[in-house]
């Protein structure tokens, strides 16, 4: 499965990259990548994100977002929305940004990184097999 997407204001550290890609890692279930079509301005040809889908692997994630970042991917429901977060594997396990997480309307293709105001989440959370 693969599903391009635009964002309207570059995720962080993929700028000035607009389109991309989101391809299910296969094998896996509710793990994707994010590739950018294009340079980033550090210099990064077709950069990379690993992203993990909430409802799959964080079911009791629910953030809220502003009207205006719902606005902003011409969300109008949230059913619509497909929520994802950020992962970061390394040596010692995988944690997961939950206070950004990359939501896209799942009708448009048109998806944002969040940043979540006055919502106590962690930036690196430890993501703990169930």
């Amino acid at each position: 499965m693969s599903i391009d997407l635009t964002f309207p204001v570059a995720p962080f550290g993929l700028e000035p990259l607009h389109a991309f890609t989101l391809d299910l890692v296969e094998g896996t279930e509710g793990l994707f990548a994010l590739v950018g079509s294009g340079t980033t301005a550090a210099g990064v040809d077709a950069p990379r994100l690993y992203l993990l889908d909430a409802a799959v692997h964080l079911p009791d994630y629910a953030p809220l977002l502003s009207d205006e970042q719902a606005d902003g991917i011409g969300l109008t429901r949230a059913e619509d929305a497909m929520l994802l977060v950020v992962a970061n594997p390394d040596t010692a396990g995988t944690t997961v940004n939950l206070l950004a997480p990359v939501v896209v309307n799942a009708r448009t293709g048109v998806g944002a990184q969040c940043i979540l105001e006055d919502q106590d989440l962690p930036v690196r959370a430890e993501l703990v097999r169930s």
